[in-house]
Order: C-alpha cells, then structure tokens, then sequence
C-alpha cells in the first residue's frame, strides 16, 4: 500500500487509481486514444517526443502529470490540433496542494492581484531553486515527486506575470523574507535578481516593508486581494497548509483598507529596488 497523504510514500507500488486527480487519468486516456488513432505504440510515441516508454505509460495511465514541453511536443506528432495543450492549465492545477486549487482558478483569470508577504518571497515571484527549497522544508516532509509536482505548479502560475493582456500586480514583501536566506546564499542571490528584473515590468509594482519596530496591518499575515474579470473583489489568506477565499464584501473592504496603508508606509519601487540591489551586492 502507499499512503499519499501530504504526499508521503509509507510503502511500495503504484499509487491508488482513487488518489489520481481526474484531470490526470482524463488527459491520459485521451493521449492513449490519439496515440493509437495515429497507429503508433507508446515506444513509438515516446522516441517521436524525446520521452521514454516508462514515462509515456505513465502519462497514459494517470499516474504522472504530462509536463508543458511533452504535451506541446505530442500535440504536433499526434495531430491533435491543440486538444491536449488546452487541457494543459488544468493538469498544472492539479499539481498544486488541494487546498489551493481552488484559488488557483480565480487567480488565473484575474484583472488585478495585491498581495502581501511578510516571511517568504510570494510564489508569483520565486524562482525554482527557491520554490523547491520552499517546498523540500515542508514539514511533514514531502516525497521528491511532490516536490517536483508542486515546484512545476508554482511556476506554470508565473504565466499570470505576462499574460494576455496583462493584470496589474502588485507585490509587498517583507525584508525579513528578502533577508532569510532560504536554500541558501546562491539559492538568494538569484531570487534577488529575479525580482529585480519582475519589478522592472510596466505591470508589477514590488515593494519593500521595512523591518521596524511598531504595528503595523501587515502584521495579522499574509493575504491577497484580488479583482475578477466580472468586476467581483474577493481576498485570500492561508496559514499552516489551510486556505480560504474570502467573498464577504465587508472582509474584502478590510482587506483593500489595509493593503492600502502598507502600500503607504512601504518604501516605493524605486527604494525597494535600491535595497534589493544592496542585498544581492552583499553576497
């Protein structure tokens, strides 16, 4: 048996068909079905691709989420005519923690996203040695699958950043997260550099929140507010693994209230850029 709760392998064998996310078993039965449509065998298949025939049955089964480059790469041997590559976003979706996903689809879609991190650089924003330096101190540790699946996730929702057309976002984050070395010097000195280079789009603002002494809003957690398509305001927070989507207009003008005023007593764009240019020259 293998429990797959928080993503921790007790035992040997595959994995309970009943823990494999639909959309999973759904793409995999319809690359079995263009496969064999083009009379190839998953051999075939995987050597067409770049993919190996373990890997090629995993997909088909369900057992492995198809990463972006395999499903662009069978699309156009299969002729599929984008059929797999737009079932794409949800298998990246169901990568994420499942208390997430559900965010995850508002979030997509957005016209506009506020956030405000105090302790970790926003996933919007961190590079892929840092989400799985993230996630690789999850505790209860989680198996390098998950943490591979998660990592994948994280990133795929960076599309959010230059999508068309654009959303506006803005970012606050706490020195304390710019200064915690998590994953280690180099792992930092990248993320710097990374938000450098985010921060200099015409559609995201990040901004520092000094480490000072006194209360401030921010120091309830972090949260986001965000603006859909349909003009709705809705917030978000989550702590220790549990997420909630707030929809009570009341709550979601709390929250603009007090995004507003950490947009106020953070340093600017410009300062915050300066202070990160400062850190990354420290190293």
């Amino acid at each position: 048996m293998r429990d797959t709760r928080n993503g921790r392998a007790t035992g040997a064998g595959a994995k309970d068909e009943n823990s494999l996310p639909g959309v999973w078993v759904a793409y995999g039965k319809l690359l079995q079905h263009l496969r064999k449509r083009a009379g190839m065998n998953q051999q075939a298949l995987g050597h067409a691709i770049g993919y190996s025939l373990e890997q090629v049955a995993s997909v088909e089964q369900g057992r492995r989420p198809a990463k972006e480059a395999f499903t662009v790469a069978a699309d156009r041997v299969l002729t599929a005519d984008g059929v797999l590559e737009v079932l794409q976003p949800d298998v990246d979706r169901a990568k994420l923690p499942l208390f997430f996903r559900n965010f995850a689809l508002v979030e997509a879609e957005v016209l506009s996203r506020f956030s405000y991190d105090p302790l970790l650089v926003p996933g919007l924003l961190q590079t892929e040695a840092y989400a799985r330096a993230v996630f690789a101190g999850h505790c209860p540790p989680l198996n390098e699958e998950i943490i591979d699946q998660h990592t994948e996730a994280r990133l795929a929702r960076q599309k959010l950043l230059t999508r068309d057309p654009l959303a506006e976002l803005s970012f606050i984050i706490g020195e304390e997260a710019l200064r915690n070395p998590v994953g280690g010097p180099e792992v930092m000195h990248g993320q710097w550099r990374r938000l450098l280079e985010v921060g200099a789009s015409r559609n995201v603002e990040v901004q520092v929140m000094p480490a000072a002494p006194g209360f401030h809003p921010g120091l309830n957690g972090p949260f986001v507010l965000v603006e859909t398509e349909d003009l709705k305001r809705l917030g978000y927070f989550e702590s220790q693994g549990v997420g909630h989507i707030v929809h009570d207009p009341a709550e979601v003008s709390s929250f603009g209230l007090r995004y507003g005023k950490l947009r106020s007593q953070a340093l600017n764009g410009v300062e915050s850029a300066r202070l990160i240019e400062r850190l990354a020259g420290e190293t």
